[in-house]
């Protein structure tokens, strides 16, 4: 509810400030005392384009400020968190304007830019003004109010659910669909390394035992003929090292009873001695197991030709790194073959939540078949009450594959003069007409559709008499759940005001200015009278303008009949 606007420096506004009902604000005064100027300037605080041209006095600045009672706004509060915008009960937006023409925008002091400013804005004012670009001509406007009047809220929520998990399980087929086709082109590469690397049956330390067996092979005459002249020395020459030790070590324990010291010396020899003599006997043995092997030579050599190529192939510089990549080609081709046959249970998830998705959406299909010639007759009721006698509304529920509005589309047609021929509202309606068919639809589906502050720029142009005060009592009823706006020239809508503000201009110092001010009981009844004769109203019409507010009984809400 917008409960506040202030404007200062604008057009021919130096300052003023307005507080609002929040049921039915009519707005009146004379023509070219500034109306359209008040909601100019409340345009520009909703995020209308600016320029320097809107400045009273180039030497300060223009400011616009709207202050909204914005508590139980669920969505509001969600757009307002996804750009970091604190939610309150209280939304304050502000626009300046400089006189080179730049302007900034707020919410709550917090800088925006203006595409967030309108986001805002538009779910907090919902401005009809002649000629102006409606939400009823868009196809999914058109769809929530017959969804609005077919009054199956529950179905429709229900509906949104399962068509929310219906593309999101598609959205993830398709993904496993891409990657599966993306990685089955590579998938015969991947099996040919992977046999590759299985034929090698390499193994975890391979190549380095390999390089080290081979080294042994290439100096096996050298490294035996080495070893056997250190056996020869240490036990077969003819004053072979163990065999001296073992004089050394009988002369040592020889004295072992002259000196103390002496027999943990003989004792550290003796085990010299026998570490000698069976180091003598392996090395002998070592001897006589190494021996010339070409082919085994061969046999290695080839072997590590062929890992060292593969390691060179995939990058890698050990055995392990290549059982690694081994094992991980391995499971790239498990994982394909596993994806084509997860494929089959998200196809099965997939019928699952488009056969809830289209029940739900066939439910909503007969709702809305059923309804949708219903409001076309109650709107062309409305609507020759507000005096478009020979205008008709024809709904049409057109059938269409699943998507997120159900299985058909809904396009409201437009028949302005009785000629048969229906049209798109766009095409067909003028800006008054519009906004009176606006009306109607929005007077029988208010209660049903989370709908903002709703402003009437003039709303009963080309109207006068009864449609006038039909017009008057729809106001009345929809302001009861919404707050409205409208600026107005016919007394049978001003009768109907919770607030009642005139404006009008007044001379100062700066030239010509606008002001507003709230009429009491007496203003509104001089108000009424000038609007109905003139501006010296004669006692008989300032009586009638008295009869005109007291009006006769309230007529019963508009709505969907049950």
């Amino acid at each position: 509810m917008l409960s506040k606007l202030f404007v200062r420096n604008y057009a021919i506004i130096e300052a003023l400030e307005v507080s609002f009902s929040g049921h039915l604000n009519i707005i009146t005064g004379e023509t070219g005392a500034g109306k359209s100027i008040l909601v100019g300037a409340l345009g520009l605080v909703l995020g209308d384009r600016a320029d320097s041209t809107v400045l009273r006095d180039d030497a300060s600045k223009t400011v616009v400020e709207a202050l909204f009672t914005a508590a139980d706004r669920p969505a509001l509060a969600e757009l307002l968190s996804q750009w970091d915008l604190e939610a309150c009960d209280e939304l304050l937006l502000r626009r300046e304007v400089a006189a080179t023409g730049k302007s900034r925008a707020f919410i709550n002091d917090t800088p925006v830019n203006l595409s967030q400013l309108q986001a805002i804005a538009s779910r907090l004012v919902d401005m009809h003004q002649q000629f102006h670009t409606l939400d009823l001509a868009r196809d999914t406007f058109q769809r929530a109010v017959l969804d609005a009047f077919c009054a199956h809220a529950d179905v429709l929520k229900s509906f949104r659910a399962a068509y929310q998990a219906y593309t999101l399980r598609k959205a993830r087929l398709e993904a496993a669909r891409a990657a599966l086709e993306r990685d089955s082109r590579e998938m015969d590469y991947y099996r040919f390394l992977c046999d590759e690397l299985r034929e090698l049956s390499w193994g975890a330390q391979e190549l380095e035992e390999l390089e080290a067996e081979l080294r042994l092979l290439s100096h096996a005459d050298q490294t035996r003929q080495v070893l056997t002249r250190i056996c020869f020395d240490l036990s077969e020459s003819d004053h072979p090292l163990v065999h001296q030790l073992k004089t050394v070590l009988n002369q040592l324990q020889s004295l072992g009873n002259v000196h103390p010291a002496l027999p943990p010396l003989a004792e550290r020899l003796s085990s010299a001695f026998l570490e000698l003599r069976d180091l003598s006997g392996e090395l002998r043995q070592m001897s006589d197991g190494i021996a010339s092997d070409p082919r085994r030579m061969d046999e290695i050599a080839s072997r590590i030709a062929h890992g060292q190529r593969l390691m060179k192939k995939h990058g890698v510089r050990t055995s392990a790194e290549l059982l690694e990549l081994q094992a991980s080609l391995e499971q790239r081709v498990a994982a394909v073959v596993e994806a084509g046959a997860g494929l089959e249970a998200l196809q099965s998830e997939l019928q699952q939540a488009l056969a809830w998705a289209e029940d739900l959406a066939r439910q909503l299909s007969e709702a809305r078949n059923r309804e949708a010639p219903l409001l076309a007759v109650r709107v062309g009721a409305l609507l020759h009450r507000v005096g478009m006698p020979n205008a008709a509304l024809r709904i049409e529920c057109s059938e269409v594959p699943l998507y997120e509005g159900g299985l058909e589309e809904v396009r409201f047609l437009f028949d302005a003069n009785r000629s048969g021929r229906f049209e798109p509202l766009s095409k067909v309606a003028s800006g008054g007409e519009l906004s009176r068919l606006m009306l109607s639809i929005k007077s029988l589906v208010a209660g049903s559709l989370d709908m903002p502050t709703l402003i009437y720029d003039e709303i009963d142009a080309g109207i006068s008499g009864e449609a006038a005060r039909q017009v008057g009592i729809l106001m009345k009823d929809l302001a009861s759940r919404h707050q409205v706006l409208s600026i107005t020239h016919q007394p049978q809508i001003a009768s109907r005001a919770d607030a009642h503000f005139h404006v009008y201009k007044e001379a100062s110092r700066g030239g010509l200015q606008t002001r507003i001010r709230a009429l009491d009981e007496a203003g509104r009844v001089d108000a009424i009278a000038q609007m109905m004769g003139g501006e010296n109203p004669s006692a008989v019409v300032l009586k009638n303008a008295r009869e005109l507010i007291a009006g006769g009984p309230t007529p019963p809400r508009l709505g969907r009949r049950r």
